[in-house]
């Protein structure tokens, strides 16, 4: 018999469009969040001299030393915090793994995930997987999408346990402040909680912001486990690498359950990591600036054509609001992708309190960009 938590869940409301776009000819989209570069060639060299030299074989547990001490002065180096690699960080099968790790021991049963959305699809059913219950805290456009101390406050119970901060936030391009992050640690202090802190995003941030880590706020990182990897910031989604860096008595719980479910990440991918963390500076900035473009491009387009977004901050994504159409979120990526064969996310399939609204992404060609908004220019004609 199949486990009862496991039939409960639903599919990714992302992958509903992805796979409609899949069936059909000529479709733009701006459904997937993947950067569209290759990974440096200088990083997939050294992933390809580890299989010429033959260093095909098991990795230690917790991922190669190397590793773990190039992750731990990235880390001092842009977030001026400090972890030690030999008890302090686990590599991953991707930063989704170390999510799912750090929820499975953290979390009893029973205990409640403070979960602010929009966010990342993951977060509510690996919760539930860990017989936890998730708790949301709606954010809001006029607050720019940033979780408030209040809002965190009037959430919080006696079964409170767990705190996720998903920024900078897929999908809204959310970033918080050292401000906003020092109001929350107050919080976090007071009601004795625990941070899952996801910082896949953190690279890419624009103009004058720069990422906070949460871990860096005063008191907060003996209450603190970061999540990061090397998908977003150094173009390596399908090399499938991730890692957590905290206590080192949480680590090592995690540990346990990776050694035990997965054993340990893609040889390959690690030796290909080092070189990204070692000499990829360069390429993140390139990267980000290109970004930056096509960030500005998409909004100006959208709030041009009367789909209004607040300007996001981080990430590769716009969450430009539909209201003004008079149709759901469903409704208008239905309608949008068999009419114009552009494919967009609708935004309640990142919570609820995302319905009204799209995610966009911009991880994609100025060209292919400038023809979706071409596209959803002349659909928008047709409503009217």
């Amino acid at each position: 018999m199949l486990n009862d938590e496991v039939k409960q869940l639903k599919p990714s409301g992302i992958r509903r469009f992805f796979d409609i776009a899949n069936e059909m000819d000529n479709v733009i989209s701006l459904s997937i969040g993947e950067p569209d570069f290759s990974t440096p060639w200088h990083v997939r060299q050294e992933g390809i001299k580890s299989l010429e030299d033959g260093k095909t074989w098991y990795s230690p547990n917790r991922g190669f030393m190397e590793l773990r001490e190039e992750i731990c002065r990235w880390l001092k180096r842009h977030y001026r915090v400090e972890y030690e690699p030999k008890t302090d960080v686990v590599v991953t099968v991707g930063g989704s793994e170390a999510i799912d790790l750090c929820i499975r021991c953290l979390v009893s049963p029973g205990e409640e995930v403070l979960i602010p959305e929009p966010s990342f699809v993951c977060y509510r059913p690996l919760a539930e997987m860990a017989e936890g219950v998730p708790v949301t805290i709606q954010t809001r456009q006029e607050d720019k999408f940033r979780l408030t101390a209040k809002a965190l406050r009037e959430k919080i119970t006696p079964k409170s346990k767990l705190l996720i901060l998903p920024y900078p936030n897929n999908p809204t391009g959310a970033v918080m402040r050292r401000a906003d992050l020092e109001e929350i640690a107050e919080v976090v202090k007071e009601h004795n909680l625990m941070v899952l802190s996801d910082e896949i995003y953190s690279e890419l941030t624009y103009g004058e912001t720069r990422h906070v880590s949460f871990a860096s706020i005063d008191g907060m990182k003996e209450r603190t486990i970061v999540v990061n990897g090397f998908s977003k910031a150094f173009a390596m989604t399908g090399w499938r690498l991730g890692y957590a860096v905290g206590p080192k008595e949480i680590i090592g719980q995690m540990t346990k359950l990776h050694q035990y479910g997965i054993m340990s990440a893609p040889t390959m991918a690690q030796y290909a990591a080092i070189e990204a963390m070692k000499n990829g500076d360069g390429d993140i900035d390139y990267m980000r600036e290109q970004y930056d473009m096509r960030r500005r491009l998409i909004v100006d387009g959208l709030n041009a054509m009367g789909l209004t977004c607040f300007e996001p901050e981080g990430a590769f994504y716009v969450f430009p609001c539909i209201k003004s159409t008079g149709l759901t979120s469903q409704e208008f990526c239905e309608k949008l992708i068999y009419a114009e064969r552009v494919a967009v996310v609708p935004g309640d399939a990142f919570g609820e309190c995302g319905e009204g609204y799209l995610r966009v992404s911009y991880s994609y060609s100025i060209k292919h960009i400038t023809e979706a908004l071409s596209r959803i220019r002349h659909f928008l004609k047709t409503l009217n």
